[in-house]
């Protein structure tokens, strides 16, 4: 007579065929989950989101079965490094027990005449300016340096999200003292739907321990796709010279538990310190197209992420995805001077004064149906109404249909370092 199974063996079963209705396997012990992946995996249940949903928990014995059995993770994190930070070692030493989870690319700023020094124990790629001007072009190589050397990252990765951390932040932690696996967030972020359509007042609704608050229209509780995921910063925020010349001494200890799905239809200044996004739907609106005449080599001295920025998010209202912002934090830490930046970026602080208006009339043609449709729509845009104002203009308009050429030549290809 066969023994009839216990009751955890058929909790676990009828978890395996509702795992599309659960959000958070993080409560599991670590035996159970593992129990239950395999009996997923055997299911022929371990579906992309599925495995996002495993990931998501942070389970050092998740990603080393994940590794054992080979299976593809569809994950990127892009790390940029510029003129000011040759030595990567304390700041991998620092992601080490996140970013050893994930194939890593590092793009050398062009700019950067010193060798990187990146300790062993990660598997990543470097990508340095011959690489560059292998894949791109020498004519075409320089819109990579300083901190838009991130984009040749999103340009060569072929992974569904890209997951980019400016080199001067480290893991934070949250209110309990437990270190933030921010790829982990992001990748929550970018699985969960957005609701840009109808504002939530309790946050997230699909994050736990929250919900759709009463009133809220059950036609649009499905949400929408979520195409990229803004996170924030403790100690050192984003601010720009002026204000953080005023505020000096000032630092950001607040750790908020939240994340909010910004409204369509509203622009909100993108910073490219902490961020992740689905690079199969918004990959090419992410671009270096901006950029300043005094640029520097300090965040608040630039405004190419600025731009990027109200370009994919009018992008992102037209196509009808989302945009998160809140968690994960990164810690940041100080660098530069404020002061002596701000002759730097007071160019630039003036320059929103005209850009956000105009990002804020752009409306796209119903003709425009992808992400490189919509681009280079508003490159026309821009050259139409602003490339007479400023001949900044003009080159970022003409910056932006280069980078659509380029994505469609070089962004479906296949390239690695020193091919």
């Amino acid at each position: 007579m066969r023994t009839p199974p216990c009751l955890l063996s058929l909790t676990l079963d009828s978890a395996v065929h509702n795992l599309s209705n659960i959000t958070d396997l993080s409560p599991l012990p670590d035996h159970i989950l593992i129990e239950l992946f395999l009996r997923t995996l055997r299911a022929g249940k371990l579906t992309e989101r599925v495995l996002k949903l495993f990931i998501a928990t942070g389970k050092d014995e998740v990603f080393s079965l994940i590794q054992a059995l080979n299976i593809q993770v569809t994950v990127t994190p892009v790390l940029p490094t510029r003129a000011l930070r040759p030595d990567l070692t304390s700041f991998m030493n620092e992601w080490r027990t996140i970013f050893s989870r994930f194939h890593l690319i590092i793009v050398k700023d062009p700019d950067l005449k010193e060798e990187l020094k990146i300790p062993e124990g990660f598997n990543l790629d470097v990508y340095k300016k011959p690489d560059i001007d292998r894949v791109v072009g020498t004519s075409t190589s320089t819109i990579f340096s300083g901190y838009s050397c991130r984009y040749f990252g999103y340009l060569v990765s072929r992974k569904k999200y890209i997951i980019s951390v400016d080199d001067d932040c480290y893991p934070a932690k949250d209110n309990k003292g437990i270190l933030v696996d921010a790829v982990a967030q992001h990748i929550t972020n970018l699985t969960t739907p957005a609701t840009p359509f109808f504002f939530n007042t309790l946050y997230d609704p699909f994050t736990e321990g929250a919900d759709f608050v009463r009133g809220y229209p059950f036609s649009l509780r499905s949400g929408v796709q979520c195409a990229l995921s803004c996170g924030l910063w403790l100690n050192l925020a984003d601010y720009d010279a002026p204000t953080q010349a005023l505020k000096a001494e000032e630092r950001n200890s607040r750790y908020v538990d939240a994340v909010l799905t910004v409204p369509a239809r509203t622009l909100m200044p993108i910073s490219g310190i902490n961020i992740a996004f689905n690079r199969e739907v918004i990959g090419p609106a992410l671009l270096p197209s901006l950029r300043l005449g005094g640029e520097g080599k300090f965040r608040w001295e630039t405004m190419e992420d600025i731009w990027s920025g109200m370009c994919v998010k009018v992008v992102c209202d037209h196509l009808g995805l989302g945009v998160k912002t809140g968690m994960p934090y990164v810690w940041r830490n100080d660098r530069g001077d404020a002061i002596a930046s701000l002759r730097k970026e007071w160019e630039g602080v003036k320059l929103m004064e005209e850009v956000v208006p105009f990002f804020q009339s752009v409306r796209l043609s119903g003709e425009a149906t992808t992400t490189e449709d919509c681009v280079a729509e508003v490159a026309n845009v821009v050259k139409e109404q602003l490339g007479s104002k400023d001949p900044m203009f003009a080159r970022a308009a003409k910056a932006m249909v280069d980078w659509v050429k380029l994505w469609k030549s070089v962004g479906y290809s296949t390239s690695s370092p020193g091919a």
